[in-house]
């Protein structure tokens, strides 16, 4: 999704969609949904439960968690008009 326009409108940067809750990747999937443009939706596709070795991270909770929380603070104000979260 091209987010920053050269010469003649052509895309100089741009983002990929695509990341999990490991390292807090979701922030940066906000982040760069929020520069993008004519972007008014984010959807983020995020695993109900990882189990690897002896962890287990119940990954979409988490993010329903943290956006919940997000929006119930409204100290951050955000171009989307809304977020959907799809577990899987």
């Amino acid at each position: 999704m091209p987010v920053l326009f050269g010469l003649n409108g052509r895309a100089e940067r741009s983002f990929e969609a695509g990341r999990g809750v490991v390292n807090n990747q979701l922030l940066k999937d906000l982040f760069q949904a929020c520069m993008m443009h004519d972007v008014h939706q984010l959807g983020i596709a995020v695993r109900n439960v990882y189990q690897g070795g002896n962890r287990t991270s119940h990954d979409f909770e988490k993010v329903v968690a943290f956006f919940d929380t997000l929006y119930a603070s409204n100290r951050l104000s955000r171009p989307l008009s809304g977020i959907t979260i799809i577990g899987y």
